[in-house]
C-alpha cells in the first residue's frame, strides 16, 4: 500500500512523532512544505500538525495543504497526529470530523496527540499507528 507520513512541526515535538510514525509504516516522513507528490496516488496518508492558537492547525503551511488535499482523501486511509501544549485537544476532534466528513477512514482511533516533547510511550504509540495505516 502506498503511503506518505506528510507533517508540519514548529518546535521538533510533531517532527520527531512523525519520524516515529514513518518507522512504522516503512517509510520516511517529508515536511509539508517539501512534499511534491500527488495525494492521489497515495492509499494511505499520516497527517501531523501540532495545535496552534485557539486549537486549530497551523494556518501558514498545513491549513492551507490539508484544504488543498480535503476533497482528494475519500476512500483513503487516513491516521492524524500531532502535539499539543494547551488545551484538551479540541483540534484533533475538530480535523478528526473533517476527515471523516471528506469520506476518508480513520486509522488508530480519534487521533494521536500527545502533550508537548513525546516521551517512549507516546512514540511507541506512533510507531504501532505507522503500523496499523501501512
Amino acid at each position: 500500500m502506498k503511503t506518505a507520513v506528510i507533517y508540519w512541526s514548529g518546535t521538533g515535538n510533531t517532527e520527531a512523532m512523525a519520524n516515529a510514525v514513518a518507522e512504522g509504516a516503512g517509510v520516511s516522513a517529508v515536511q509539508v512544505a517539501a512534499f511534491s507528490g500527488d495525494v492521489a496516488e497515495y492509499e494511505a496518508l499520516a497527517l501531523g500538525c501540532p495545535a496552534m492558537g485557539a486549537e486549530e492547525l497551523e494556518d501558514s503551511e498545513f491549513e492551507p495543504f490539508f484544504a488543498g488535499i480535503e476533497g482528494k482523501i475519500s476512500g483513503k486511509k487516513v491516521a492524524l497526529f500531532g502535539s499539543y501544549d494547551w488545551g484538551d485537544g479540541e483540534w484533533m476532534r475538530l480535523w478528526v470530523d473533517r476527515v471523516r466528513a471528506a469520506g476518508a477512514e480513520i486509522v488508530g482511533g480519534e487521533g494521536l496527540i500527545c502533550n508537548n516533547t513525546p516521551d517512549d510511550e507516546a512514540l511507541a504509540k506512533c510507531r504501532e499507528l505507522g503500523k496499523q495505516l501501512a
